[in-house]
C-alpha cells in the first residue's frame, strides 16, 4: 500500500498552568494510505484535531517525525510549510468559512486565486461546483444556501485547485444526518474520480464504517486501527 503520510511517535506538549507540561498527543504512530478516506475518531479532547493540524503542517510536533510524501515536516520551512499548505493541501472544517458577499462561484474563484492555480479558472469552477451537486447554484449567496449546501461549496473550492489531499476537521458536525451523509458521499466520489487523499476527523458513530481506514484516539493515544471495505453510495 501507497502511503501519502507517514507519523512517526508524535508527541505534543504544551506548558499547563501549574508549571507542567500537559500532553496532548503521547507518542503517535500511523499510516495515512494514498487515495482513501482516513478517520480519526474519538471524543472532543481526545487529541484528533490537535493531530489533524501536525500532519497537515498547521502545528508542529514537539517531538516525532511527520513524512509527508518524501519530505519531511520538521527540516521544512516556514515558506515551505505555507507553499505546501497553499498549493498541495485542501482544507475543509466544521465551521465552512464562506466569505458571505461572495456567491458560490466567487468563493470557489477566491481559492483558487489564493492558490495561484495556473490554468483556466472558469470551467474548473463550474465543474467542481456541478460535482458537489451545485451547478444549478453558482450565483447563490451563503445565505440563500442550507448549511450541507454551504458545506458543499466549501468542499469545492478546497478540492478546486487539485490539492493531492484534503484535511477535513468535524465536516458533518454541524448538519443533519441525511447533509452529513451526503458530504460522506461526495467525499467517497472526489476519492474515485479525482484520485485525493482526505483525512477526516468525527466523533459521530454513525460516519465510522464509511472510513476505509479508522483510528480511534481516546487521551491522546490510538487506541485502535480499523481497515474496512470500500463503502458504495
Amino acid at each position: 500500500m501507497e502511503y501519502a503520510i507517514r507519523a512517526t511517535n508524535i508527541v505534543r506538549a504544551f506548558p499547563a498552568a501549574d508549571g507542567n507540561m500537559f500532553y496532548a498527543l503521547k507518542g503517535i504512530d500511523m499510516d495515512i494510505p494514498r487515495g482513501k478516506l482516513t478517520i480519526l475518531k474519538g471524543r472532543s479532547g481526545s487529541g484528533k484535531t490537535t493531530l489533524l493540524n501536525i500532519l497537515s503542517a498547521l502545528d508542529e510536533a514537539t517531538e516525532g517525525e511527520v513524512l509527508f510524501g518524501d519530505r519531511e515536516l520538521g527540516s521544512m520551512s516556514l515558506e515551505e510549510k505555507e507553499k505546501l499548505r497553499r498549493y498541495e493541501i485542501g482544507f475543509v472544517f466544521q465551521s465552512v468559512a464562506l466569505i458571505p458577499i461572495m456567491n458560490a462561484y466567487e468563493n470557489v474563484d477566491y481559492g483558487l486565486r489564493l492558490a495561484d492555480y495556473k490554468e483556466k479558472r472558469d470551467p474548473r469552477i463550474k465543474q467542481v461546483l456541478k460535482m458537489v451537486g451545485l451547478g444549478g447554484r453558482l450565483n447563490h449567496m451563503p445565505m440563500q444556501m442550507s448549511g450541507g449546501e454551504q458545506q458543499r461549496v466549501a468542499i469545492a473550492r478546497a478540492v478546486a485547485h487539485k490539492p493531492g489531499i484534503i484535511f477535513a476537521d468535524e465536516p458533518t458536525g454541524a448538519l443533519d444526518t441525511v447533509s452529513g451523509l451526503a458530504v460522506m458521499k461526495l467525499f467517497k466520489e472526489l476519492i474515485e474520480n479525482e484520485g485525493i487523499t482526505i483525512v477526516m476527523t468525527t466523533h459521530d458513530p454513525g460516519l465510522m464504517e464509511l472510513g476505509d481506514v479508522v483510528y480511534e484516539m481516546e487521551d491522546g493515544e490510538i487506541i485502535g486501527r480499523e481497515e474496512h471495505e470500500t463503502v458504495k453510495f
